[in-house]
């Protein structure tokens, strides 16, 4: 067995915080009770390119237990825990190639690395194992049955890959799930993003001005947080109808250049590139602070930044301080990275639960029907999508109404009117 960690002795440290995670996980824990009898993914090699959580741990034991043989690679080098990969290759002997903090080169190797295992599946975070895929080791689709996508980040450049007739085996966009983007996005990425924030600067967020720049399901779910806090809320947006939903729901929305001098942190969770940038940094108060929490770095013009600078010091883990030429300080929070997984540990166990039950059954889905599937980006079908969320309404002992017959036949007919 292959693998790149940074130090296995940390494994019993690892293997506590997994089983705390697994308490909070009981729709995956079903899942991993049925694998380990039906074995659905005996013979399939997987390769995961994942953010290395707890959580992550969990989805990949499930994996294992359904008979696939893995190998998982991280999808951002600040979100590794080192003691997470310790443990599942001393404890369970899956192969990890992931360090915390590694360099671009280390990351893109790791990539490679997980994928020499010649997968039949794959599980992306952003899609780079798939991009490199596509544009680097394309041999390798030749024995690919299909792939799956965490988030809408990922989700979008495989679509484009699709529109340009360029996708080389079918993907199902596991984001797209309502169990997952409806809570994962917006709860998940809402708590962890603050929480993220708190532990790198440990500031009051009661009273601050939060600019959360795009109000899709995470910014929605970091506004209500932040509100939640007793922050004043600023919305950028520019879709129309999610910034009315953003009035409507109470929050004030301008454009970045008219929030830049009033915000006192800055988040983005937009998926694009430069939304804050250099007339913005130029406007912003002294001691503003900057965070991404939208997937990729690139959300944030951080090279702007630095050539605006005089210098740069680290004041605190994650914290990284840009003295301006006038004399204002502003503060990078985690390299400008996933900063809910920077500087905290991402997303709580409870949610990525039924994330990781898409997951699991996709990867199920894609052992059984992976070779009617077209070269195109699918949603999970239905029928799983509410078979988590019921196993999750079970866990939580919360039962809900059925159809009567009467009813059903009413929903189905079109002669029954008023």
């Amino acid at each position: 067995m292959k693998y790149d960690i940074k130090d296995i002795t940390l494994a019993d440290k690892g293997r506590l915080r997994i089983e705390w995670a697994e308490r909070h996980m009981p729709v995956l824990r079903l899942i991993r009770q049925r694998f380990e009898k039906e074995k659905p993914l005996k013979g399939l090699n997987i390769a995961a390119c994942m953010h290395v959580t707890t959580e992550t741990a969990n989805l990949m034991v499930t994996l294992q237990a359904g008979g696939a043989k893995t190998a998982l690679c991280a999808s951002n080098p600040l979100s590794t825990q080192d003691d997470v990969t310790a443990c599942l290759v001393k404890d369970h002997g899956i192969s990890v190639f992931a360090i915390k903090g590694e360099d671009n080169k280390t990351y893109y190797d790791h990539i490679n690395a997980a994928l020499d295992i010649e997968p039949h599946i794959t599980m992306d975070d952003g899609a780079d194992l798939v991009s490199t895929i596509h544009m680097e080791r394309q041999n390798l689709a030749e024995t690919v049955m299909a792939g799956t996508e965490e988030t809408t980040t990922g989700v979008i450049r495989l679509r484009s890959l699709e529109k340009q007739g360029k996708l080389l085996f079918p993907l199902i966009a596991v984001n797209d799930s309502d169990t997952k983007h409806l809570f994962d996005n917006r709860y998940g990425t809402g708590q962890s993003t603050v929480d993220g924030i708190l532990r790198a600067t440990n500031i009051l967020i009661s009273g601050a001005t939060v600019v959360v720049a795009g109000y899709g399901w995470c910014g929605r779910g970091v506004a209500m947080r932040a509100k939640g806090g007793g922050a004043r809320i600023i919305i950028t947006e520019i879709d129309p109808v999610r910034a009315i939903e953003a009035v409507m729901d109470g929050y004030n929305v301008m454009p970045m250049g008219e929030a830049a001098p009033i915000g006192d942190v800055f988040v983005t969770l937009t998926g694009d590139i430069n939304v804050i940038r250099k007339e913005h940094f130029e406007a912003m108060k002294d001691g503003a602070i900057v965070a991404n929490s939208g997937h990729f770095n690139v959300e944030i013009d951080i090279p702007a930044l630095e050539k605006m600078s005089t210098g740069k010091r680290t004041v605190r883990d994650f914290v990284d301080e840009y003295a301006l030429k006038d004399g204002r300080k502003i503060y990078l929070l985690g390299e400008g990275r996933l900063i809910n997984l920077a500087a905290a540990e991402g997303h709580p166990a409870h949610v990525m639960d039924m994330s990781f039950a898409n997951q699991s059954l996709g990867s199920e889905f894609i052992s059984k029907e992976g070779s009617k599937l077209e070269k195109k980006v699918y949603r999970i079908p239905e029928a799983i999508d509410k078979e988590i969320a019921r196993l999750k309404l079970e866990s939580m002992g919360v039962t809900i109404d059925t159809l009567l017959p009467e009813q059903e036949e009413y929903l189905a007919s079109w002669e029954m009117g008023t």
